[in-house]
C-alpha cells in the first residue's frame, strides 16, 4: 500500500509539472507579445497575404490603428493590426483594451509607419493628428478624419506616455470623441428631455482616464469641464429648476477650478444662467428672486471681466453685463 501511495505521488508529481510548465509557456508567450514592438501608421495601407503587392489583400489598415511588429524583412513589415469591428457604434474609436475589434496578420510596406524608436515619433505622431484634426474641420474634408485624428492622438500618448505632448495628446483624443458623441446624443429625440437621466450621457471614460493620469494638469481641468455636460438639462421647459441647478455646477467648477482654461467659459455660463432666472422668476410671480438673480448676474459678468480679462468670454460678459443693466431680456421672446 506504501508503495501504490508513493505511485500516486510521483503521477500527481508529473501532471504538476506538466500544468506549471504550460503556464509558463502561456505567461512568457504573453510576455513576448507585450514587449513586441508597437506603432501605428500615419498613412492608410493595404494588408496583404505576403510581401507582395501583388498578393491578396486581407484588409485596409485606417491612420493611427495599432501595429504590433512580428517580423521584418526588406522593405516590408509582418505585423498584427487591430482593426474596427462593424458592430461597434463606432468602429473608429474601437480601442485595443476593447473586445469589439479583429486583428488580422499580414504584411505591409515599411512606409509610415511610426515605432516607440522612431526619432521624434512623439512630434510626427502628433502633427499628424492634428493635420487630420484640421481636415475634419474643411468643408469637403476626407472622410473619417475626424476619427483618424482621434486615433492618433491616443497613439501618441499609447506609444509615447512620458512624451511633453502626451498629457495634450490624449486629451485632443476625449475632446474629439466627446464633441462627435454629443452631437450623436443632441440628434436624439430624448435630447429635449428636462432632466438629464432621461436621456442616455456621453461616454466618459477618455476624459476621466485623462484626469486620471494628469490630476494637476490643465487638461484635468478642461477635462472635468467636460464632463459637465451630462448634468445639463435638454429642455428647461421655462422652469426654474434647472437653470438654478446648472448655474451652481458652473459656480462650484470656477472655485474648484480657478485656474483652468475652461473657468472663464463657466463663469460665463454661471452669468447667463443667473441673468435668464430674471425673467424666469417672474413668470412664477417670484420678484424677490427676480432682483436676487439679477444682482447675481451682475456680480458673475463683473467678475469675469475683471478676472480674466484677456478671454473672449470677457468681452461675451461685457455684452450680457450691458443687457442685465439695460432691463433687456435674455431669456424668452420678450419684445418691447
Amino acid at each position: 500500500m506504501h508503495a501504490n501511495l508513493e505511485t500516486g505521488d510521483e503521477d500527481a508529481l508529473k501532471t504538476l509539472i506538466k500544468v506549471l510548465h504550460l503556464m509558463a509557456v502561456i505567461v512568457l508567450g504573453n510576455s513576448l507579445l507585450l514587449a513586441a514592438d508597437r506603432g501605428t501608421l500615419v498613412r492608410e495601407a493595404v494588408i496583404y497575404l505576403s510581401p507582395d503587392t501583388s498578393s491578396n489583400k486581407l484588409a485596409e489598415v485606417e491612420r493611427g490603428r495599432e501595429l504590433i511588429l512580428l517580423e521584418r524583412s526588406p522593405k516590408w513589415l509582418h505585423v498584427e493590426a487591430l482593426l474596427g469591428s462593424k458592430n461597434a457604434l463606432d468602429p473608429a474609436f474601437v480601442l485595443e483594451d476593447e473586445d469589439e475589434g479583429k486583428t488580422v496578420s499580414g504584411w505591409v510596406l515599411d512606409v509610415g509607419v511610426v515605432w516607440a524608436s522612431t526619432p521624434n515619433g512623439d512630434r510626427i505622431l502628433f502633427g499628424a493628428a492634428v493635420d487630420s484634426e484640421d481636415e475634419a474641420g474643411k468643408r469637403h474634408g476626407r472622410r473619417g478624419a475626424a476619427q483618424d485624428a482621434s486615433r492618433l492622438y491616443r497613439r501618441a500618448y499609447d506609444i509615447f506616455p512620458t512624451a511633453p505632448i502626451a498629457a495634450e495628446a490624449l486629451y485632443r483624443n476625449a475632446d474629439i470623441r466627446w464633441q462627435i458623441d454629443k452631437s450623436d446624443m443632441m440628434s436624439r429625440p430624448s435630447a429635449r428631455e428636462k432632466e438629464s437621466y432621461l436621456r442616455e450621457g456621453i461616454n466618459e471614460d477618455t476624459m476621466k482616464l485623462v484626469m486620471k493620469k494628469f490630476p494637476d494638469s490643465k487638461w484635468a481641468q478642461m477635462a472635468a469641464f467636460h464632463l459637465i455636460d451630462n448634468k445639463l438639462c435638454g429642455d428647461w421647459q421655462g422652469s426654474s429648476k434647472c437653470p438654478e441647478k446648472e448655474a451652481d455646477i458652473y459656480e462650484k467648477y470656477v472655485k474648484e477650478h480657478p485656474e483652468s482654461p475652461s473657468a472663464p467659459e463657466a463663469l460665463y455660463d454661471a452669468a447667463s444662467r443667473r441673468a435668464a432666472l430674471i425673467e424666469i422668476y417672474k413668470t412664477e410671480d417670484q420678484s424677490k428672486k427676480s432682483e436676487q438673480s439679477k444682482d447675481a448676474a451682475v456680480a458673475l459678468a463683473q467678475r469675469l471681466i475683471s478676472q480674466y480679462p484677456q478671454s473672449d468670454w470677457s468681452s461675451r460678459g461685457q455684452t450680457l453685463l450691458f443687457m442685465v443693466q439695460q432691463g433687456v431680456p435674455t431669456y424668452g421672446n420678450a419684445i418691447e
